[in-house]
């Protein structure tokens, strides 16, 4: 069965920084759209970053523009998400997902295979 594993998450004071790490397990990551999503209480899921691993292509949120990098391993077997600089408002449940596509898919509908999460807290 295919799956996506996070790891990394964890407490941090604002300005610290976190490396999330999404390992895939059953499939490699060729030709794939994968994105990080964040869940806030009260708040929709929105895409922080997406990476597509065709073309090499990366998107950043407006809000994360800047302090977060997102890449993968030239295996294409893990996908990670640097996060500097945290603010409080980062805090949230962090999703790694995937799904075939030869271009970025920037929809949460569109990805067909997700991880179960990693908690990030970013005390003020």
């Amino acid at each position: 069965q295919f799956q996506l594993v996070e790891s990394g998450g964890g407490y941090v004071q604002a300005g610290g920084s976190l490396r999330l790490s999404c390992r895939a397990q059953g499939f490699r990551l060729d030709f794939q759209s994968i994105g990080w999503f964040r869940q806030v209480p009260g708040k929709e899921r929105e895409g922080v970053s997406y990476l597509s691993t065709g073309s090499g292509s990366t998107y950043y949120s407006d809000s994360v523009k800047g302090r977060f990098t997102i890449s993968t391993d030239n295996a294409k077997t893990t996908v990670y998400l640097q996060m500097n600089s945290l603010k409080p408002e980062d805090t949230g449940v962090y999703y790694c997902a995937a799904t075939s596509s030869p271009w970025i898919r920037y929809r949460d509908d569109e990805y067909r295979i997700w991880g179960l999460g990693t908690q990030v807290t970013v005390a003020a």
